[in-house]
């Protein structure tokens, strides 16, 4: 019965990380999608307004200039921060999270009619999940990367 008490407090201990995991992986990836729209939307209306002031009368030349160049800004921090790849990074790592703290309930709520044998290859198989979430390094890793410039070859 010792053993059994155990075994359960193991996977109790999964589920309160999965959960903990799962709220992190939600939280960031609010912030990363905040920041994508924080970044990614004014940059685009400040890309249309330069062009129409532009176009409007060459008094506005400088005026858009400046609209395009904070356009350009804001377009250059959203690619490089790629803000969109992490906000789905965080999203895979929270369901990932889920699942093992979904299994760990599950197993918890059957632990009276288990076995310690049955018990022990249930906690088993929710390590394997565990180290199965992906971390955001290696999400971001598999992503493609944001096109990167070339240098211009050098003659002589």
């Amino acid at each position: 019965m010792s053993q059994m008490r155990h075994l359960a407090g193991e996977v109790e201990k999964i589920a309160v990380e999965a959960g903990i995991g799962a709220r992190r992986a939600q939280r960031r990836g609010k912030f990363w999608n905040a920041t994508h729209l924080v970044l990614g939307f004014p940059a685009a209306v400040l890309a249309a307004v330069s062009g129409a002031a532009g176009l409007a009368s060459p008094d506005a030349r400088v005026p858009a200039a400046v609209l395009a160049l904070l356009a350009a800004g804001f377009s250059a921090g959203a690619a490089f921060l790629r803000a969109e790849a992490r906000q789905l990074a965080n999203l895979r790592r929270r369901y990932a999270w889920q699942d093992v703290e979904v299994r760990a309930r599950l197993a918890l709520a059957r632990e009276a009619y288990m076995t310690e044998e049955a018990l022990y290859d249930a906690l088993s198989r929710l390590l394997e999940l565990r180290r199965a979430v992906p971390s955001s390094a290696i999400v971001l890793s598999e992503l493609p990367a944001p096109p990167a410039q070339t240098e211009p070859l050098q003659s002589g």
